[in-house]
This record gives C-alpha cells, structure tokens and sequence, in this order.
C-alpha cells in the first residue's frame, strides 16, 4: 500500500495551539500512527548543542539530521512518548523553549528539512496517520484527506505552555515566554524553507477560547465530513 492509498490526516499551527495534545488524542481514538514531526526538530536541535556545532553550519547540521539516532517508546498511548537520542532518554529536555527555539533555527535550513522528509513520510503506514506539525498539509503530506490548522493568540498560547511547564516542574516566565513564542512564530512564518502556514485547502480552527473537548468534537466532525468511509469517530 503506497502512502497515497494510505488516509492522513494532518493537523498544523504555531506553538500552543493545541495541535500536539489534540493529534495524540485522535490517533488514540481511531488506533492510527503518530507523528510528532516537532520532536524530530526539537532532537537535531538538542544534537546541535550537546554536539557543539555551530548553528551557521548547516551542511554538518543536515548530515546529523540524516544519521539522527532516535527511538520512540510509549507504554500509555494516551501519554506523551520517551524519546531517546544517541541511547539517552530526552523527553524532558525537548519541552524546554530553549530546545524550542534551537529547532526553530535548525528547522529554518532547507538541507535538514530535506533529511527529515523522508523520515516523516515513513510513519504513514495502515491502518492511517495523524501527522503533528508545521508543515505536513502543505508539505510532507499534500495528498492528505483531511488537514486541519489549529490556531491561537499568542496571549492565550503562552498561557498554555507556561501552565504546562510550570506543570512539569519547569521555572519559566509568562512574559518571556509571550516574547519567544512571537519570535518563533516570526521565523517559523517567514523562512523560505516550508514556512507555516495553513494549506489552501485545510479548515482553520481558532482555539483560542475552547478547552480540548470542544476542540476534539470539532476536529472529530471535520473527520467524519471528509473520511467517512474510512472511519467512524
């Protein structure tokens, strides 16, 4: 079965939209595969630092993105998965905004996007995929049945990741977190490289003011308009 043949769905948008925890949720629910494309990112950032390489070199950049040594596990599907680089698990590092933006930057180079593209389309296997990210409606999957673009103020967004990391521990601040989300947002928009943005034909979705079940029933609706014959969720 070719990836054509193969239903996607694809769920886009900037930082804090939603589109991770709403993507996970529905690849549970129908028992699809998963794809996290921001943590393939947010790892060839980590590699950069912990490697020392010069963030301008990217032909060394994109020659590690194309040898990235990552695995994936999960015992609850519902849960986020442990992510290991280079045999050491990650998971936690990868949800700082510091790694964040270092995979804004590495994600900016064509050559490691390229590396990468191969690799993503790789996870679209039966019985289908839910595909996370930036860039999968209009890029890694055009031919996706159903593409959805989450998104949010960056008030309300910041909002969210400092809730969630204050959740996990971290020591972040609301008002640096509102400055590097309007930084990121800026460079991920304007790179040359498969800027974000919405796919002309994908259904945006503000989530600005609706908490993650008013989002899944939406996202569950679009579902069935489109891929009715596939599934039912």
């Amino acid at each position: 079965m070719g990836v054509t043949n193969i239903p996607v769905v694809t769920i886009d948008g900037p930082s804090g939209s939603g589109k991770g925890t709403i993507s996970r949720l529905l690849a549970h629910e129908l028992g699809w595969h998963f794809l996290d494309s921001g943590a393939l990112y947010r790892l060839v950032g980590l590699g950069v630092d912990k490697h020392h390489l010069d963030i301008n070199a990217s032909e060394a950049i994109a020659r590690y993105a194309q040898q990235l040594d990552v695995k994936f596990t999960q015992a609850d599907p519902t849960a986020e998965p442990e992510i290991w680089l280079e045999g050491v698990e990650v998971s936690g590092e990868l949800r700082t905004e510091t790694c964040g933006n270092r995979a804004s930057q590495v994600a900016a180079i064509p050559a490691v996007r390229q590396a990468l593209l191969e690799r993503q389309r790789a996870f679209a296997k039966p019985p289908g995929l839910v595909a996370d990210g930036r860039d999968m409606g209009t890029t890694v999957f055009p031919q996706a049945s159903v593409k959805i673009f989450l998104t949010a103020s960056a008030e309300q967004r910041a909002q969210r990741r400092y809730k969630q990391l204050k959740d996990k521990g971290f020591s972040v601040s609301l008002s640096a977190l509102v400055k590097e989300i309007a930084e990121r947002d800026t460079r991920d928009s304007s790179r040359q490289a498969s800027p974000l943005k919405s796919a002309e034909d994908a259904v945006m979705v503000d989530t600005s003011t609706m908490n993650v079940a008013e989002v899944m029933a939406t996202v569950k609706t679009l579902c069935r308009e489109r891929l009715a014959h596939v599934f039912r969720v």
